[in-house]
Order: structure tokens, then C-alpha cells, then sequence
């Protein structure tokens, strides 16, 4: 199985929120970070907001941040959201009735349990899962806290 585009900039761009430590995110700064446009950022957010995997704040200094916990969103949720079809084969849509096998076919409880393995293995996965494991995923990503920076008063 392929994960679409969308899936996997939806998964980036949760993972830059997750490095952030809960302040807001700007789609230009993730962007960015990720050489890819705007416009297909904003595009993908809005299924990740309408399952409450990222909540977005209007105005001049706003932007997204996770809508719970990193270590609660896994790679699942996100593939369930984002992914419009899990089709591995013609006989998995709807339309497949002119084989005669259809109700009868071994290839398609194999390719059955084959998928639900991978779910499985996705749900094992979460989103801070993946931002742990790399120590430096903020440098990477261009993400700084200038306050943990500044000099004691």
C-alpha cells in the first residue's frame, strides 16, 4: 500500500507541532521547513481539524497547534482521516460484483488480513513517537525557542 502525498505532509506537519512543545504553529514556518507550498498545507489541515488532531487559531498571531496530546495521535488516526480509499485491489471496491469469486476468495481475505496488519502496526506508532526519535528533529525542522535563549535578567 501507498499513503498519498497528503497523508504524509499530514503526518509532518504534526510532528513539527509535537517538536514545538505545544506553542502555535505558522503554515509558512512548516512550509518552509518542508519546501513544499502554503496552499497544499492549508489543504491538508482541514480534516486533521475536523477530527480534533489539530486545533487552529485566527488572527495576525495565530496558527496550529495539536488538538491532544502527541503520545495519543497515532499513525492510524492520521491515515483514517487523510486516506480516501484502502483498496489494495479491484476486488475491494464497492463495484466488484462481475467476479464470481468475490464472496469466495482467498486473495481477498489475504489482502484483508495484510491490511489490517498494517493498521495495526501504524497504531502502534504515535506522533511523539516520532519526533523522539530523532534528539535533534527541531534543529532539522528550523524550529527555536529564542526565550530559552536569552540571557538571566
Amino acid at each position: 500500500m501507498r499513503l498519498t502525498r497528503q497523508t504524509n505532509y499530514a503526518i509532518r506537519i504534526l510532528m513539527y507541532c509535537a517538536a514545538n512543545d505545544g506553542r502555535l504553529s505558522r503554515i509558512p514556518e512548516i512550509a518552509s521547513a518542508y519546501s513544499v507550498s502554503e496552499l497544499f498545507l492549508f489543504k491538508i489541515l482541514q480534516p486533521l481539524v475536523e477530527h480534533g488532531l489539530v486545533t487552529t487559531v485566527r488572527g495576525r498571531n495565530g496558527g496550529v497547534k495539536l488538538g491532544r496530546e502527541a503520545s495519543t495521535i497515532t499513525l492510524f488516526d492520521v491515515v483514517r482521516v487523510t486516506e480516501e480509499n484502502f483498496a489494495m485491489a479491484e476486488c475491494f471496491e464497492n463495484d466488484a460484483s462481475d467476479c464470481p469469486l468475490i464472496d469466495h476468495c482467498s486473495l481477498n481475505a489475504a489482502l484483508r488480513e495484510a491490511l489490517n496488519a498494517f493498521f495495526a502496526v501504524l497504531e502502534r506508532h504515535s506522533i511523539a513517537d516520532l519526533v523522539a526519535a530523532r534528539a535533534n528533529v527541531r534543529d532539522l525542522l528550523g524550529i527555536s525557542f529564542p526565550e530559552l535563549h536569552a540571557p538571566a535578567a
